[in-house]
């Protein structure tokens, strides 16, 4: 842990409360608007203490982000792991550890204070070093999932075709993102986690149905923004500007994408950038806008490809493959949208609604397709399928990277999909003991 830059002279017991009100404060309001929109003013208002005041407890917002990050860290560590050595204890089986893991996640980030929620919401906000400081967390949380795998899949609980540093990142993606979608005043928890957890270990198909794991379905992917001679010159600058805008965002996120930024990638004079766009906040719109509807377009002519894919399991599989293919082998217009989701502005993240909803109907038809068909599993919810499938699919970009071919230990883009498909299509769970829905 780096040492903190705020002065810390006050060592009274009011000092020290006083902190903790200002790091709960701004839990509370990086959970509910995001880091990059959150203030200093607003956190010190909400903990009623003075803007100025701030200075001496904190050197700046990142300073407070990294307090939040370690109370959040520690908070699902805490909850999960004292859950996991109960299950321990009392013998309890791999089906019923991993339920209760599950629901104490959810619990953790969903209703149990504001700190691990924040955490989840503004994982993308961790950039550079603010990410290796946090490294052995994210370790010591995945080694508690991965030792509870390691050991079921010894002992034939866990299938054995699955590589399970993959598959303990995609279980707690697909987990993390609740954060974005999930009422849970308006569900009852403990319903939500158990199905959760049945879709995980049995995946979504009907035992009869199945789907062909060694093909690879070519899907051509080109480049969302083709910059090339042919076009009008006021056509390339536009483009380039929106390509540059994507790459600084993935890159640097959203406080860092400014004008000069953006015009300095883009090789344009910084004024020049109001001929084509009236803000930033135009220029960001258009990047989000171009990322949704292509792979929306893209998925969208897979999963509506009835006559190469007629039967529904290798339909909905080479819909999984598509949606990745577009998140990595694109350029960063398409991943922009998950990158930095937590980061917008609440108002901005409102006008690329419909489009959300538009590329979120796409996988319903194809879900609801198949469940009338007999080809999901009984009991199953078209909606909470959806959405722990494609967070787990986005969730990737904030950990999966394609061009470290050389780094130990590195798995292809191949290989993250398979695990995928296993995970949602089949389930993790050796074949022969399916719970029920």
């Amino acid at each position: 842990m780096r040492e903190r830059r705020g002065r810390r002279r006050g060592r009274s017991s009011q000092s020290v409360e006083t902190r903790k009100l200002l790091v709960a404060a701004a839990a509370r309001q990086f959970r509910e608007k995001g880091y990059a929109a959150t203030t200093l003013k607003e956190i010190g208002a909400v903990a009623g203490i003075e803007p100025a005041s701030l200075y001496y407890y904190f050197a700046s917002k990142e300073d407070i982000l990294e307090e939040v990050l370690d109370f959040g860290f520690r908070q699902a560590l805490d909850a999960v792991g004292a859950v996991h050595r109960k299950c321990e204890e009392r013998g309890a089986g791999f089906r019923e550890t991993f339920r209760a893991m599950i629901h104490a996640h959810l619990c953790c980030i969903l209703i149990e204070g504001d700190f691990a929620a924040a955490t989840m919401r503004n994982f993308s906000t961790m950039q550079g070093s603010l990410r290796l400081r946090h490294r052995p967390s994210f370790h010591a949380y995945g080694d508690l999932w991965e030792t509870l795998l390691t050991t079921a899949q010894a002992a034939g609980d866990v299938r054995s075709d699955v590589e399970l540093s993959l598959l303990q990142r995609l279980i707690v993606g697909a987990l993390n993102w609740t954060v974005e979608w999930f009422d849970a005043t308006g569900f009852p928890l403990r319903n939500f986690s158990d199905n959760a957890a049945g879709l995980l270990l049995d995946g979504m198909l009907d035992p009869s149905v199945s789907f062909d794991m060694d093909a690879k379905v070519p899907l051509m992917v080109e480049p969302v923004l083709d910059i090339d001679k042919s076009r009008a010159k006021a056509e390339r600058t536009r483009s380039m500007i929106i390509f540059s805008a994507s790459q600084i965002l993935c890159e640097g996120g959203y406080d860092d994408t400014t004008l000069r930024r953006i015009a300095e990638k883009a090789g344009v004079e910084a004024g020049s950038i109001y001929y084509h766009f009236s803000s930033r906040e135009e220029v960001i719109d258009e990047v989000l806008t171009l990322g949704l509807r292509g792979i929306a377009a893209g998925v969208g002519a897979i999963l509506g490809n009835e006559a190469e894919f007629p039967d529904h399991g290798n339909r909905l599989a080479a819909g999984i493959r598509a949606h990745m293919l577009h998140l990595f082998a694109r350029n960063a217009v398409i991943s922009t949208n998950v990158r930095v989701y937590g980061q917008i502005p609440k108002g901005v993240s409102l006008r690329h609604i419909p489009d959300r909803r538009a590329y979120a109907a796409i996988w319903d038809r194809s879900l609801n397709q198949a469940k009338a068909a007999g080809a999901l599993r009984t009991g199953l919810e078209v909606i909470p399928v959806r959405q722990l499938m494609l967070g787990a699919l986005n969730w990737t970009v904030l950990w999966f990277d394609p061009e470290r071919e050389k780094a130990e230990n590195f798995k292809s883009l191949d290989e993250v999909i398979d695990v995928q498909r296993i995970l949602f299509l089949e389930g993790i769970a050796a074949r022969g003991g399916a719970i029920t829905s």
